[in-house]
């Protein structure tokens, strides 16, 4: 998303293009193979990003593409569109884009209310029948429509947003996905930058991450106390507090993929030392209690 001038990333253009392309290349170098894309990422300018950095290297790479939000051409949200013929058409001209034969993971990024959820659901079974998808996937629904997703087609991955600073899935989504089976692929794993530190750059954010709710006013005053915990705690153990945040989200279980936002080639590794961080049951714990459901104040989208 960040290569494609969303959420504060690169304007697009000849060298930040070729930086977001060196960025995949060095990331499946590293042995990351998830690619998390969707075709309103930059209008489709994401998707080309991708087809330019796997074109001799496919088989390197597990591509996930989410469809279905309508955007006008500032960016700007319309809605949804899952009717299923719009859905098959969405992944006619992904598959364009990519350049490949068929996509690994296709989700709808956000339930139709207009159009039943299972007949959403089924243009992606189709898709599947038809050897161009290979596995269904979901993106920020609710338990109700998870569990009718998957008596529609077995769903293998739910995209949710899930972190230190936002656990709501825990109580509700999470159980329910590993009844079922159903992967966790988290995003917002830093929660737009929070976690990541140092603090005191948040609130000079000149880009979307000022319309997060959480990190505005007084919600972000609070909320940089409670990340102070964060911050210590990663200067104790010699890491950032972003690995800290990323290392706790992948300690949550084996069935949880933790999307990283970067656009640059350089943070590559540092997010990489993340899988080498291990808590104690007390650092756990504590953590546990500083970030405790509903810490961190205002709505996180």
């Amino acid at each position: 998303m960040r290569m494609s001038n969303m959420l504060g990333g690169l304007q697009p253009g000849r060298e930040a293009d070729r930086e977001s392309i060196a960025t995949i290349d060095a990331a499946l170098d590293a042995g990351i193979t998830f690619l998390n894309t969707g075709d309103f990422y930059g209008m489709g300018h994401n998707e080309t990003l991708v087809a330019s950095a796997i074109r001799r290297r496919r088989d390197e790479a597990f591509i996930s593409v989410k469809c279905g939000i309508q955007r006008t051409h500032t960016g700007a949200i319309l809605g949804m569109d899952g009717r299923p013929n719009a859905i098959k058409t969405f992944a006619a001209y992904s598959l364009q884009r990519l350049g490949v034969d068929v996509i690994d993971l296709y989700q709808p990024a956000r339930a139709d209310p207009s159009v039943p959820y299972e007949d959403t659901i089924g243009a992606v079974a189709d898709l599947i029948t038809e050897g161009k998808v290979r596995f269904l996937g979901v993106s920020e629904i609710s338990v109700d429509e998870l569990r009718s997703a998957h008596r529609t087609h077995p769903v293998t991955a739910l995209e949710v947003q899930y972190s230190l600073a936002n656990r709501s899935i825990e109580t509700t989504t999470l159980p329910v996905a590993r009844e079922l089976g159903i992967g966790i692929v988290a995003w917002g794993v830093v929660a737009q930058g929070l976690l990541a530190g140092p603090t005191k750059n948040i609130a000079l954010a000149d880009d979307l991450r000022a319309s997060f709710p959480h990190l505005q006013g007084e919600n972000l005053t609070k909320n940089l106390e409670t990340v102070a915990f964060l911050e210590d705690m990663a200067e104790a153990k010699g890491q950032t507090p972003a690995q800290l945040a990323l290392a706790w989200v992948l300690s949550r279980g084996g069935d949880i993929v933790a999307l990283i936002g970067t656009s640059r080639r350089t943070r590559i590794q540092d997010y990489l030392r993340s899988i080498d961080i291990s808590f104690s049951a007390d650092e756990l714990a504590a953590l546990g209690r500083a970030f405790a459901p509903g810490a961190i104040i205002g709505k996180s989208r």
